[in-house]
């Protein structure tokens, strides 16, 4: 603390008064919301599964930080809003963030940044893969019983780069260097089923569908009965998926990119939609379906057409779908457009998160810390879906959700027999955080 104290900020006096600020609070932390969140890691255990994922190859006689305390300390910084590595080395003596690792004030500091990245830099593929695992037995361990039928969306982002990093390549559609991580939600929820950081291209359909063989498998050694639908726009609507999921019992409805033959099987219906609006005055849409197979597919399958015009012009939409007995407008205007959601979902992961700090030369270590970003994304979704529900916070994003109710100043006083946080009178939303913080400690 030595450094930060001669830091001092003289303001504007008041009744003739100087004011000054600086850094010699000693224990006080800024983020008294971590006890929630260390309450919600250790009733879910996903810190534990993912530190049991992870060989440790440090020699043992030179540790200082349990693997289990590092991943600890990185998971709730990143939820908390501190995605730099950096952080580390002012947050390690805070007492909220040494609390929520399980460390008296009074203990040993956590781990410093170089400490932090040589862990992020040691892990291997067969690490990230069995992580990647684990945040689908997460994803499962949500349900109590098994559901009937889940919605799987699929979807990736850009992630730029600025640098050497390796597997970054130059995305024309994106008009930038970047990785192009691949996310999958459970649509209905925006809950987590697992995250893969990619080079910059779009995935094929070879790899599209390796990713969502490997997720159903895990899903269904578990609910082997289980309804799945896959959703996802047009550059994942390839014959390799379609053969796997008719293959393997797994519905889907998918954008579709249209060709010559499509637009002319369009034309009829966008003419209708037109002759609709000149009639009215008002946006018509007009749907249609034909039975198609393009040269690659394995078989015909059912494709949509919507067709719209209003007075900003004409629009024509595909989709392709396995699904054979619901209306088409059903399918397009609720079935499809509904993972407009997902773009929420990862914009949290994204915005909130900042998921896309991977600035790591390496790959692997990229990949390594999209899963600890992902890690802070299963904490927050559960703190948000299990203890806010039915408060104002409900539905809020993870921002609103940090800003409010994680980022509590507070002092911090070591007893005898307990840890005392003293929170400010004045906080305008004590009831909801009384709320939060009861409900993180019962969770199941």
């Amino acid at each position: 603390m030595g450094e930060d104290t001669q830091i001092s900020i003289e303001f504007k006096g008041i009744t003739g008064k100087r004011v000054v600020a600086d850094f010699s609070g000693g224990e006080v932390t800024s983020d008294a919301g971590v006890l929630a969140l260390r309450e919600v890691a250790e009733r879910i255990e996903i810190i534990d599964q993912i530190a049991d994922a992870i060989t440790d190859t440090r020699h043992q006689s030179y540790v200082r930080h349990a693997m289990r305390t590092l991943l600890q300390q990185r998971v709730i910084q990143i939820a908390c809003g501190y995605e730099d590595a950096n952080d580390a080395d002012y947050l390690r003596s805070d007492p909220g963030f040494k609390a929520s690792c399980n460390r008296l004030p009074s203990e040993d500091d956590l781990a410093s940044q170089p400490t932090i990245s040589r862990f992020e830099n040691a892990l291997t593929s067969k690490d990230i893969y069995r992580i990647a695992c684990v945040l689908v037995e997460q994803f499962i361990a949500t349900y109590d019983t098994a559901p009937e039928a889940i919605i799987l969306d699929i979807d990736d982002t850009d992630d730029p780069t600025h640098g050497a990093q390796q597997l970054s390549l130059f995305n024309g559609y994106y008009d930038e260097y970047c990785y192009e991580p691949l996310f999958i939600y459970e649509g209905t929820t925006g809950r987590l089923v697992t995250s893969i950081l990619r080079p910059g291209k779009r995935p094929g359909g070879k790899e599209t569908r390796s990713i969502i063989k490997r997720v159903v498998q895990r899903i269904r050694n578990i609910w082997p009965t289980v309804g799945i639908l896959i959703r996802g726009d047009s550059h994942f609507a390839t014959p390799e998926l379609y053969a796997w999921c008719d293959a393997h019992d797994v519905h889907y409805i998918l954008g579709l990119t249209a060709n010559s033959v499509l637009k002319t099987h369009a034309d009829t219906t966008l003419k209708e939609a037109r002759r609709e609006y000149e009639a009215s005055g008002e946006k018509a849409r007009v749907f249609k379906q034909v039975r198609y197979q393009a040269g690659s597919w394995h078989r015909k399958l059912r494709v949509i057409i919507m067709a719209e015009a209003d007075a900003r012009g004409d629009n024509v939409r595909f989709i392709v779908t396995s699904l054979e007995s619901s209306r088409p407008s059903f399918l397009y205007e609720t079935a499809y457009c509904g993972r407009g959601n997902m773009e929420n979902f990862i914009k949290d992961h994204k915005a909130a998160l900042k998921s896309g700090r991977t600035s790591c030369h390496s790959f692997l270590a990229n990949c390594f810390r999209l899963m600890l970003h992902s890690a802070a994304y299963v904490i927050l979704h559960t703190l948000r879906e299990k203890a806010l529900a039915g408060t104002e916070f409900a539905t809020a994003q993870f921002d609103t959700i940090q800003l409010r109710l994680l980022k509590i100043g507070a002092e911090v006083r070591e007893m005898k027999t307990k840890l005392h946080f003293i929170l400010p009178a004045s906080f305008p939303l004590k009831e909801v955080f009384s709320t939060m913080c009861a409900k993180s400690a019962v969770l199941t």
